[in-house]
């Protein structure tokens, strides 16, 4: 893959058009499985493969392991706001910016438990969820965007799927 083709290894997010029980079943799946996934794919390589770039002027597999348990755990909490305040605005964070805390240096073994943490906690919550749960919201106040549940489910499907493509095909070139 080019680099360019690197920066959307599984193509750009597309919300979906229409949600259904298997779709949703599918995400939730996704989702459960992800830590597993991204423990599997990394578990063998050495440090120095950790601090490669998955492409140019791009993060090293180490930030994008931490990014993942990051970004999931805001999610989490988007997900908890929304469950518990009627349509509450969400606050945004600076992604770039955190992946250049010290944190981001540690070994990933502590963000792949967040990881595994984190998703336990949205999978007992999803399924749970009633449609009305679903249609939930939060505004998103970077876009103005009202976001229901479900769309953020998938969001986050595929945000995982995404990182871990960074991942694998980062490390077919190794």
């Amino acid at each position: 893959m080019t680099d360019e083709q690197m920066r959307y290894p599984i193509g750009k997010f597309a919300p979906p058009v229409t949600y259904i029980n298997e779709d949703i079943t599918r995400w939730i799946d996704e989702i459960h499985t992800l830590p597993g996934r991204i423990r599997n794919a990394i578990i063998t390589l050495t440090d120095a493969q950790l601090d490669t770039q998955y492409r140019t002027g791009g993060w090293t597999l180490r930030q994008v392991v931490h990014h993942v348990a990051d970004s999931h755990m805001n999610s989490l909490m988007r997900f908890k706001l929304a469950l518990t305040e009627d349509n509450p605005t969400i606050k945004p964070y600076d992604e770039a910016g955190w992946a250049i805390q010290p944190d981001y240096r540690l070994p990933v073994e502590p963000s792949l438990k967040m990881l595994e943490g984190i998703h336990q906690h949205m999978v007992a919550l999803f399924e749970s969820f009633t449609e009305n749960e679903w249609n939930r919201t939060f505004i998103h106040p970077a876009t103005g965007s009202i976001i229901p549940l479900k769309k953020n489910l998938a969001l986050y499907a595929w945000h995982g799927n995404h990182h871990l493509a960074h991942l694998t095909e980062t490390i077919k070139k190794f």
